[in-house]
């Protein structure tokens, strides 16, 4: 199998965590760092919002069961592209809307994805493509996050299951569990 990786930005990483582990053709989501200054950062550090890095997740998939473009219309639909800096109530560049390609081919796709989802917000997409080739794995207890600590925490209990909803009501051929809704 040959497989993609590309990195996304949309908040909070748990749950953006949460919905592309449900995405067919995906094979792998892992929470990291990315976008920022500061070498090997901690999570205190980026949450402070001084370190310069997103929040975000690097997300392998298999192309030939999941097309880029496929992907980028998930990830727009299942966060809000148009706030600037914000999820929600998580505020600062930490929680920044961001796509970092990690080529052309994925920009220029990243780039029509802005344009083709821009009609279903009715404020503008403020969601940028940056450039970063160092990203730093987030601390262990962050990964799968959601399969775990995740289903008793009230923040992700609030935010998370409205947006598999959403990936499963809108995304249903390509949700793993399109059946259940929790």
């Amino acid at each position: 199998m040959v497989s993609e990786t590309i990195t996304l930005a949309g908040g909070c990483f748990w749950c953006t965590e949460a919905v592309f582990k449900d995405v067919i053709g995906v094979t792998e989501v892992e929470s990291v760092y990315i976008g920022g200054q500061v070498e090997n950062p901690t999570y205190k550090a980026v949450c402070g919002g001084d370190t310069g890095h997103a929040e975000a997740i690097r997300v392998t998939f298999d192309p030939e069961q999941l097309a880029l473009g496929d992907l980028f219309d998930i990830f727009f639909a299942t966060h809000d592209p148009t706030t600037l800096n914000r999820q929600g109530g998580d505020v600062g560049t930490q929680y920044r809307s961001a796509i970092f390609p990690t080529s052309s081919e994925q920009e220029a796709e990243a780039r029509a994805a802005i344009e083709r989802n821009a009609g279903t917000w009715p404020d503008p997409i403020v969601t940028t493509i940056e450039h970063a080739d160092i990203w730093y794995p987030a601390e262990d207890y962050h990964q799968d996050y959601w399969d775990g600590e995740g289903q008793r925490n009230p923040y992700c209990l609030s935010v998370i299951p409205p947006k598999l909803q959403k990936l499963r009501k809108s995304f249903a051929a390509r949700a793993k569990s399109a059946g259940t809704m929790a």
